[in-house]
Order: C-alpha cells, then structure tokens, then sequence
C-alpha cells in the first residue's frame, strides 16, 4: 500500500470506486422506479399520490398521526376542514 502525504492511496482509492458503483447502482434503480412510476401513471393512477402514500408508509404511525393530526388543526384554523 502506498501512502502520499500519510494517506493510504490503495485503501482511499477502494472506497472512492466502491462509492462510485454503489452511485451506478443506485441511477439504475432509480431509473427502474421511474418506469414503474409512469407505468403507473398510464394505467390512470395519480403518481403524486403514490408518491404521498409511500412517504406515509415509510414514517412510524405514531409520527403519521401527529403529522395528520396537525394538519386538521392547521386546516380547520384556515377554515379548510371538512367536516
């Protein structure tokens, strides 16, 4: 292993081109969501919404209720609520 100015080259080079396929990898599959995206998109599903419903999914529930919760409260002080 060679050091430049105290610095492992070898090793630091390994995690540079580790990152950098990992970065390739991570293009490819989000390329693949987008095409699942607008597949969805035509079949008649709205993509703004799935996009909503997998952020939900992905927070703990009690978060998502103090999220939702807050909501209302902010809608109903802007007289938006249904009721």
């Amino acid at each position: 292993m060679s050091d430049v100015g105290g610095i492992a080259a070898d090793r630091l080079r390994s995690f540079i081109e580790r990152i950098e396929r990992l970065e390739e990898e991570k293009k490819g599959i989000q390329d693949d969501i987008k095409e699942i995206y607008a597949e969805a998109k035509g079949t008649g599903f709205d993509v703004k919404i799935m996009r909503q419903i997998i952020r939900l999914r992905k927070m703990d529930n009690a978060d998502r209720q103090e999220q939702e919760t807050i909501l209302e409260l902010y809608l109903q002080a802007l007289g938006m609520a249904t009721e």
